[in-house]
């Protein structure tokens, strides 16, 4: 077995020569890869068997020594190590360069890490390190001092000989040629001209030299401590702030090479590492070529110029010719670095003119290191097929194909097959299984008894996209699902596919069957409404069964009376009673007469006995409430029973119903015409007044959209009526089962109006339905919705992943670690916001923990701490409450993750949250999961000059990147009165007066376009940061004028408003987790003693940690100023550099860990994955402790 290593942390720093020679098993001198005749690797060369270990085990290349018995041995023919191939992935090798050679990333990504050193810019670096400039490396003080002196002493001596009116000119010259020799200090940068004039002047005074040789003697002379000492005196009196910027980064660099021993000339390389073989593989194609991994091509380029700059310096060469072998070799080592990084024609191309893959392309991007093979992997024991219904499985259980069943469990079938005596040995038993006798399918039944599979089809949304079912053997070769989990996978049977996977370990069977079954999943972690609900069919066998045909009828002569339920379905099924006829019936637990049906009557043989007689038309929202007050009562254990009676019904009944559709059900109704024509005559008189010069082209506009709309809004009245209640298309509608009401008013009414390409409303209307045809024309503005429909589709669905990815990325750190916090503070639910976008307000406080206690007159409901239940929740809507206080993610201190009081109810087993469930991945998934439902359009007011708002899945993503948003709105910048609104062209412009500390009054003018609508009028006060005009608010304004709480809310309120206008229900503590991180971030003012650097930014966590201790030592503790950031940056300023790196820039992000020698305390739950570790969340978390 293999040796685990456990490690508490990772850290990345530079690597000296020295590091870099004590990696290394060798120098790689020739550029050679593999001998073609022999297929061997050259000695010496990139693949040598000497340096980097046998190609095959325990031999060695010359043949001396074979087998295991010699292990350890070193061959010493051939040189090389007698021992496993495996260390051909380890074993590393180097390259002594000729010339020392710049590393591009410290070079190149800002800021530039070798020109905080030297204190030049990056473009001027560039040039001195390709040898197009020259750089002072050292000056000599005293022959400068002494020259000076000369230059005085020559002046004095000729000013007495020459005229005076030439004086002037002379003095010039002479303090020309002073102020040159002075400005000549060490890291100044000079051309050509500039170097040869004055190396001609003043050749004793400085030495200057080019390329990355001349940088690296400037960075060996350089002093850390004396420089961190210069520059903390630069600080304290320099006054220019985007310099103090600078020299603050810049100490905390100084500071982190200091102190971790890292020198600055390691920057440049006088050694190069070369990676072990395997990673870079050669592979035989056939026909005798070779396939092979990039970096051997770059790494022979380097090799091959390296060789040549030796030759040329042993030789003596001109020195034009060596500086161009130098260039060549810088170049090269650059391109093996990062190939991307050097734009254009730089880039270095295979013999297909692609660019090669260089190390930093290996690490980047979705197909890199990162992303590809340390956070994905691939997985044995699975398969995938195309899925079809199987009506007849109950909740838990899936149809699985034998073929398919026997290779997932073919270990197991396997060791039974042995277990039995039928074989001795695997190859015997692999021999049985592939004649398939009948004992193997026998066997093969019995071994996945109690065995579950894991489903998931592709994208995986949120949790519920993998599901565990229990497996039974069918004939076919498709995987068969049960309806009622169709909802959750977001599967149709139009060939969807799905993955099986089967977990191994006993403890994996055991989460797969406790956590992961499908009937455990029955509610939705994003609002904890069930998932698993009766759709289509069902839907319609249930209202089919329930419906009254004649409800109102209820006069009491015409109806039948029965004695007990059971004689009315008797009677039923003799054909005396229609089944959704009215009746009368005595109940036996209520023993009274009560009308119903014998439809209702079968329905109610499957609601446990115990919960009353439900006595409605089961539609779509019946059948919800039906389901949410059965969990109420009865809790989710048992309730996937009652679903897969609800599922038998529905299709039973549906098959009853005789519901089928044709082209004759759908009639134009009477009053169509009518309504078109008098819709007709008004757009003819509007365009008559237009005409005559009383209307302006938008308003002509304008008053056309909103005719035509009104005669759509009136056919739409009609369509419903002329339908049959009885006939199959009501039915379908009405029942919730499929479509709605817009697609028959299209079919029958009008089409209406549509959209042009660019999303503004075309003015001439669609008036013919699809049942009457379409002309040409409308056939043609028609076909712009489909064309949009479908683009926006793709497009939508790949802007809503890379959304959820960031989501996941800011928030996955956030885990449940403690049970209570002891925070004081809370979040305010008040119950206008959830009206405004159509919440009930008992939705939005079920399953938190109250912060206060919560009285309805002096009857306490809630005490302090106490999560409000359902009921409670009720009471409270239809009290006269208008807010109420609870605990919040926002607000929680715990110091690491979340605390479970502050989260309240995990929504999908309405209980409290249990400790290590990952609520932050929870978040991102429920806020992500609909996003793909989410318009795309920025809205356009009809080709209006109104307000462009943006609206849906762009506006989402303002929010959480804390954009500038389109359509801005203004806020108040100051507490004032409102002096006049004016209208000025086609602006308004709102004057506000306000008066200053020193009590001096100016006017503010606000600039807003005359289509908006202004929310204030002349003469009003106004506070600052109160909003003026309708649009967008701009975040980091609204937080500098109006604090952390307002903007918390307006975010909330806002994401919402979006998501229930599609809707979509999503739980506020979800987005509450997101905005706990966008504020998660501080900018330190002052560093106390910390080894905090002012203008930095960290996560708050680590702040408060720090400054515990210092308080604990009676230091002084650091003050910061708190963040508002973007997700995007948030999780780029994680602590974590594994994490950030995986997620965007890896580049930067490595080059900034390394340059201060980064720790990674692999807290996170993306770090445990990439080192291969049980993630610290779950059941993960429990073992971990």
């Amino acid at each position: 077995m293999y040796e685990f290593m456990d490690f508490k942390s990772l850290k990345i720093q530079i690597a000296s020569p020295e590091k870099i020679l004590s990696w290394s098993h060798g120098e790689v001198i020739k550029p050679e890869t593999i001998n073609y005749r022999t297929q061997r690797p050259e000695r010496d060369g990139l693949f040598s068997e000497r340096i980097f270990g046998p190609t095959k085990d325990y031999e060695c290349y010359c043949g001396k020594y074979k087998k295991i018995r010699y292990k350890g041995i070193k061959c010493d023919k051939c040189g090389v190590d007698v021992t496993k191939s495996s260390v051909r992935r380890e074993r590393m090798g180097h390259i002594v360069l000729a010339a020392p050679v710049s590393h591009i990333w410290f070079l190149k990504s800002v800021p530039s890490r070798i020109g905080l050193f030297i204190d030049a810019p990056i473009q001027k670096l560039a040039r001195v390190i390709y040898y197009a400039a020259y750089i002072v490396m050292s000056v000599n003080e005293d022959n400068k001092k002494r020259i000076l002196e000369e230059i005085d002493k020559e002046f004095k001596a000729r000013k007495k000989t020459i005229a005076k009116e030439k004086t002037k000119e002379f003095e010039e010259e002479a303090k020309k040629t002073k102020d040159l020799l002075a400005s000549i200090s060490v890291g100044k940068i000079l051309n050509e001209a500039e170097y040869f004039s004055l190396s001609k002047k003043f050749s004793t005074v400085f030495e200057a030299g080019s390329g990355a040789e001349a940088i690296r003697k400037i960075l060996e002379k350089i002093n850390l401590e004396k420089e961190a000492v210069k520059i903390e005196k630069e600080i304290k009196s320099g006054k220019d702030s985007i310099r103090q910027k600078k020299l603050l980064y810049k100490l905390k660099i100084i500071n982190s090479f200091a102190k971790n021993k890292m020198r600055p000339e390691w920057l440049i390389f006088t050694v190069l590492p070369i990676l072990p073989p395997d990673l870079r593989p050669m592979v035989a194609l056939d026909g005798g070529r070779y396939a092979t991994s990039d970096l051997n091509d770059l790494y022979r380029r380097v090799i091959n110029r390296n060789n040549r700059l030796k030759k040329l310096l042993e030789i003596k060469a001109p020195e034009i010719i060596v500086t161009n072998e130098k260039r060549m070799l810088q170049e090269a080592v650059d391109s093996l670095i990062d190939n991307s990084a050097r734009f254009g024609s730089q880039q270095q191309m295979s013999s297909q003119r692609r660019p090669l893959k260089s190390l930093a392309d290996i690490l980047k991007g979705k197909e890199g290191r990162f992303r590809q093979n340390l956070l994905g992997k691939r997985v044995d024991y699975s398969g995938r097929s195309v899925i079809v219904v199987g009506p007849e499985l109950p909740l838990d259980t899936c149809g699985l194909p034998k073929k398919m069943a026997l290779e997932l469990f073919k270990p197991f079938v396997i060791s039974e097959i042995i277990k039995r005596g039928m074989a001795y040995n695997i190859r015997n038993a692999n021999r049985l299984i592939d004649t398939a006798t009948p004992e193997i399918w026998g066997i093969l039944e019995e071994v996945i008894k109690d065995k579950k599979v894991l489903l998931n089809r592709a994208p995986t949304l949120h949790r519920l996209g993998i599901q565990a079912f229990k497996p039974i053997l069918i004939e076919d070769l498709a995987i068969r699902i049960p309806p009622m989990v169709c909802a959750a996978f977001n599967a149709d049977f139009d060939g969807d596919q799905m993955a099986v996977h089967l977990p191994l370990s006993e403890e994996a069977q055991k989460e797969a069957s406790e956590l992961m079954l499908a009937s455990g999943n029955i509610l939705k972690p994003a609002n904890g409404d069930p998932v698993a609900q009766p759709t289509q069919d069902i839907v319609l066998g249930c209202y089919f069964l329930t419906r009254i045909k004649d409800e109102n009828e209820k006069e009491t002569k015409k109806m039948k009376t029965f004695f007990s339920p059971e004689e009315a379905i008797m009677a039923c099924e003799f054909d005396s009673v229609k089944i959704n006829e009215l009746i009368k019936v005595r109940l036996p637990e209520i023993e009274e007469l009560i009308a119903t049906s014998v439809g209702r009557l079968i329905f109610n043989k499957i609601v446990p006995e115990d919960f009353g007689f439900v006595n409605k038309t089961m539609d779509n929202k019946e059948l919800g409430k039906f389901l949410s007050g059965l969990i109420d009562k009865y809790g989710l254990k048992d309730i996937w029973k009652i679903l897969d009676e609800i599922k038998k019904l529905g299709f039973k009944y549906s098959a009853y119903s005789g519901v089928s559709w044709g082209m004759n059900d759908l009639i134009v109704p009477l009053g169509k015409n009518k309504i078109v024509s008098v819709a007709e005559k008004e757009v003819n008189n509007i365009k008559e007044q237009f005409e005559e010069g009383l209307l302006t082209d938008a308003e002509r506009h304008t008053k056309i959209i909103s005719i035509w709309d009104k005669a759509k809004d009136e056919i739409a009245k009609v369509v419903p009526k002329t339908l049959d209640p009885n006939g199959s298309v009501y039915s379908i509608i009405n029942s919730g089962s499929r479509g709605s009401w817009s697609q028959p008013i299209q079919m029958m009414g009008m089409k209406g109006l549509v959209a042009n390409p660019q999303g503004e409303t075309i003015e001439l209307p669609i008036k013919s339905s699809y049942k009457e045809g379409l002309s040409v024309l409308e056939f043609f503005i028609n076909t712009h919705g489909a064309r949009k429909g479908l683009t926006d589709t793709a497009l939508k669905t790949a802007q809503a992943g890379y959304l959820t990815r960031r989501l996941v990325d800011v928030s996955q750190d956030l885990i449940i670690r403690e049970e209570d916090c002891k925070t004081i503070k809370g979040r305010t639910i008040v119950r206008k916001d959830g009206d405004d976008y159509g919440v009930s307000f008992s939705q939005r406080i079920f399953g938190r923990a109250g912060l206060n206690d919560i009285k309805v007159g002096n009857k306490v409901l809630v005490k302090v701490g106490e999560i409000i239940s359902r009921q409670v929740a009720q009471a409270i809507e239809n009290s006269s409450i208008s807010q109420v206080e609870v605990r919040s993610p926002m607000e929680c201190k715990a110091a690491s993750g979340i605390c479970s009081k502050c989260y309240g109810y995990d929504l999908s087993k309405t209980r409290p949250i249990e400790i290590g469930e990952a609520v932050g991945v929870v978040a991102a998934q429920s806020i992500g999961e609909p996003g793909t439902q989410l318009t795309l359009r920025t809205f356009h007011t009809g080709g209006v000059a109104g307000v462009d708002i943006t609206h849906g899945l762009q506006r989402i993503q303002e929010l959480f990147e804390v954009r500038i948003p389109k359509g801005k709105a203004y806020l108040a910048e100051a507490d004032g009165v409102i002096e006049d609104i004016e209208q000025r062209k086609n602006l308004k412009v709102i004057l506000l007066k306000i008066v200053d500390k020193k009590k001096k009054a100016k006017i503010v003018e606000y600039s807003v376009a005359s289509a908006a609508a202004i929310f204030i009028k002349p003469k009003d006060r106004v506070s600052i940061g109160d909003q003026l005009c309708e649009g967008s608010i701009d975040l980091q304004e609204l937080f500098k004028f109006k604090g952390k709480e307002t903007t918390e809310r307006y975010i909330i309120n806002e994401v919402q408003r979006i998501y229930a206008s599609e809707g979509s229900a999503i739980n506020d503590k979800h987005l509450e987790i997101i905005v706990k991180q966008m504020f998660s971030r501080v900018m330190i003012k002052e560093s106390g003693d910390t080894n905090f650097v002012p203008g930095e930014i960290i996560e708050k966590g680590i702040l408060m940690e720090a400054n515990r201790e210092m308080k604990k030592k009676g230091k002084n503790p650091s003050l910061a100023k708190q963040l508002l950031m973007g997700i995007t940056k948030v999780s780029l300023t994680t602590s974590s550099f594994l994490s950030a790196a995986s997620f965007q820039e890896t580049a930067r992000v490595l080059v900034a860990a390394a340059s201060e020698a980064k720790e990674d305390k692999l807290k996170g739950l993306k770090e445990s994955v990439i080192i291969g570790r049980l993630i610290p969340a779950g059941t993960g978390m429990k073992k971990l402790d």
